[in-house]
């Protein structure tokens, strides 16, 4: 039963389908070298053929007829017969193949055995019939090749027992059927694998890229823990102590300290309860302080003895600036210096940090590589990185080839301008 469901569904139900033939693909590495014009026409190649092979059906006619007994009229009628389902599967692919097997049946009566001695298939019949089985079974998909070729058979065996004393060319027509149909099944399960394996390609870049940016955030995270956590400490350290830093202070006052000291603990407990979420197990907090601008000369003194030639340009009134901004600025050059270790052997660089008064400018630009570039898993880990930190910050970033060969890494971090600092009156 599920046999014959197979069958209904590939040549029953579908018999009037229409499904033009979709023009070819051009994009592919040859192609691609071709102008758009002659493009535009090598699209439409896989339509050229098959009307070629109906043209050849009837030339088939002509020419294997022309020793025979018709005259040129009922040749071309016997190579049309054959050639117009070949041009139908062009539309209709299982349509054409049923027509196919009629226009045997036609083609076998009017020729009545004289025409080239072979039955059931005459020889136009045969060229039409096998490439109707080649262009549809390539349009539909393995198992109707199979029915086809099943049934094929079955038509030839039960047509020959009424030859009319031609050949018999089941076997023939069995043989390179079977042939031409597993080559093209070949390729079809080819095709459908390669197609499978872009899908999952493509779906494993995303996700991996997805997993990425979340160990990126994750990271961030957990060293901005460290930023956040140092100043809520000193919020609640401040307002504890700052009662007893003026005489009697009023109840009022007392309470507000108290009340912005509980909030202050609860907000660190609430961040540190979070970071768990999302701290992974094999995680060490950091036992130095996190990084900052101020070290980044002992960062450029690692890279120069790691074999990377590297300058730095500060431009602007040098200032602190807030610990996250310092941070990202640090971890940015840091990733961008990496990079051009990994990807730029035999480079060098140039660093420069531009003090402005909107914020913080960075600029890290490497030469074209100088040695072979081996490849390395997990590229473009770092950009996406240097992006996460600069977006945290409301900042802008651009990461680009140059024209020479090398890399460029800027960025810009707004800074909001520090309040001004208000000194108490004297009391009186």
């Amino acid at each position: 039963m599920g046999a014959l469901s197979g069958l209904r569904e590939d040549l029953v139900e579908g018999t009037l389908a229409y499904r033009p033939l979709p023009r070819m693909r051009t994009d592919g590495a040859f192609l691609r070298k071709l102008p758009a014009r002659s493009r535009e026409y090598a699209a439409w190649a896989p339509h050229a053929v098959v009307l070629g092979c109906a043209l050849l059906t009837v030339l088939v006619a002509t020419t294997v007829g022309a020793s025979g007994w018709f005259s040129g009229a009922t040749l071309l009628l016997l190579g049309g017969v054959s050639a117009v389902p070949v041009a139908l599967t062009l539309f209709r692919p299982v349509l054409a193949w049923w027509l196919s097997l009629v226009a045997t049946l036609l083609s076998a009566g009017l020729a009545s055995g004289g025409f080239g001695a072979t039955y059931p298939w005459i020889e136009s019949a045969f060229v039409g019939h096998l490439v109707v089985m080649v262009v549809v079974a390539a349009r539909t998909r393995p198992r109707t090749a199979g029915w086809m070729w099943v049934l094929t058979l079955v038509f030839g065996l039960m047509l020959s027992t009424n030859n009319y004393g031609g050949a018999d060319d089941t076997a023939a027509m069995a043989f390179l059927s079977l042939f031409a149909l597993l080559v093209v099944t070949v390729l079809h399960i080819r095709r459908e694998a390669k197609e499978e394996v872009t899908v999952q390609r493509t779906v494993t870049a995303v996700e991996r890229d997805r997993r990425t940016l979340l160990e990126e955030r994750t990271t961030i995270a957990r060293e901005l823990h460290d930023v956040v956590a140092h100043h809520m400490s000193v919020v609640a350290i401040q307002a504890e102590a700052a009662p007893y830093r003026v005489e009697n202070p009023p109840p009022e006052l007392e309470q507000a300290f108290v009340t912005i000291r509980e909030n202050a603990v609860a907000a660190l407990t609430e961040l540190r309860r979070v970071l768990g979420v999302v701290r992974a197990e094999d995680h060490e907090a950091p036992d130095a302080p996190q990084p900052t601008l101020a070290e980044l000369d002992g960062l450029l003194s690692n890279v120069r003895d790691a074999g990377l030639t590297v300058d730095k340009t500060v431009t602007g009134s040098v200032r602190d600036l807030p610990q996250g901004v310092e941070l990202s600025a640090y971890r940015i050059i840091q990733e961008a210096l990496s990079n051009a270790l990994r990807h730029a052997p035999g480079a060098t660089a140039k660093v420069e940090v531009s003090y402005v008064l909107g914020g913080l400018g960075l600029r890290i630009v490497n030469t074209a590589p100088q040695g072979l570039v081996k490849p390395s898993p997990g590229a473009g880990h770092g950009i996406t990185g240097m992006r996460e930190r600069v977006s945290m910050l409301n900042g802008e970033m651009t990461a680009e080839a140059t024209e020479d060969g090398g890399y460029e890494v800027s960025a810009f971090i707004p800074v909001a301008p520090a309040a001004p600092v208000v000194a108490p009156e004297p009391a009186a």
